[in-house]
Parts: structure tokens; sequence; C-alpha cells
């Protein structure tokens, strides 16, 4: 199965218990959520949407033997990194166990760049981070997905797309069940 569904709803609901309650999660349950955030950061190095984010150099640079002058356009390459076979164990496959060790607690990856690094990184990564935790732990609290009537899970076209500019997966046509 391409998604963890029955380990993210065990975590979800010991944890949390049901949005029936009015136990909706909070960005600090993400500590207590070692599955759900390792899921999220595999989603992120998975499928990075904005992959190519173009840069000027500050002052002159030599890099691996190229002189880039002062303002020149620079184009980094995120899936570089994010896809890199030398830091990820299946960098072409969704695989959250990226992000846990053998216990099964959340493990931060230097090689884990979607927002960039350094003094040019995206200003909104704190506030997207969260956004992005407490968005998905609600929409599963809410809703189970699953393909449209007639089709299986091993329908669904999840091929890594090819890189362009930015990365967009294939469309595809999902039921969100209301859950009692």
């Amino acid at each position: 199965m391409f998604f963890p569904k029955p380990n993210l709803r065990r975590e979800l609901a010991s944890l949390l218990g049901t949005v029936q309650a009015g136990n909706w999660a909070t960005y600090e349950d993400r500590k207590n959520m070692p599955f759900t955030n390792a899921v999220l950061h595999e989603v992120q190095r998975f499928i990075t949407l904005l992959p190519h984010v173009p840069r000027c150099t500050a002052v002159d640079t030599h890099f691996r033997g190229y002189f880039l002058p002062k303002g020149i356009i620079v184009i980094p390459s995120l899936t570089s990194v994010l896809l890199d076979k030398t830091q990820w164990e299946t960098p072409h496959q969704f695989n959250p166990n990226h992000f846990l060790d053998a216990e099964g607690n959340f493990v931060k990856r230097e090689a884990f760049l979607p927002f960039s690094t350094g003094r040019r990184n995206c200003i909104g990564e704190s506030l997207a981070k969260m956004e992005l935790f407490v968005f998905f732990v609600g929409l599963l609290q809410t809703f189970t997905f699953q393909p449209q009537p007639g089709v299986s899970e091993s329908d669904l076209d999840l091929t890594v797309p090819q890189t362009t500019f930015t990365l967009r997966p294939q469309p595809q046509a999902t039921c969100a069940v209301l859950r009692e």
C-alpha cells in the first residue's frame, strides 16, 4: 500500500481521540506524533513543488572550478538533494521511514531542504510547517481518503513527475468521506 493509513490513524487516535469530542491537533502535538511528522516530511521530500528557486550571487564566487561573478543568476536544484541516493535509502519511493530511527522516533535529516537553506531560505518556512501539520492532521481527523468508486489504489499513477520548473503530481480523482 502506498500511503501508510493504519499507522497514521492509530497515532492520531491514541494522541488526539476524535474531533467529535473537540480534540483538534495543535502544532505542539507534532512532538508526540513521530510517524505523522515523518509522513509530512516525506511528502515534502518526495514531491517538492518548487524545486528551482533562482538566486543571485552576492559576491564573486568560485565553485567546483567555475567562476561565478557577483550578481549572476544561479538556479540550484533542491531535487538533487531531496532525491540523492547517497542521502536517502529509497530516494524514488515514498518512505516515511527516512525520518524515523529504529525505535520509531522522528529524526531530522540534514539533506531535508524543501525550503532551501542559508540566508535566502524561505521566509515563510515556520508558518508553512505549522499550517501543513495542523491542516494535514485536521483533514485526516475529519475525512477518510480513498480512490473514487471503481478505481483501486493500484490504478493510481504514483510515479514521480519529471523535474521542470515546478513538480506537478498526476491528478487523482479522490473521495473524501466524512468520518463518523
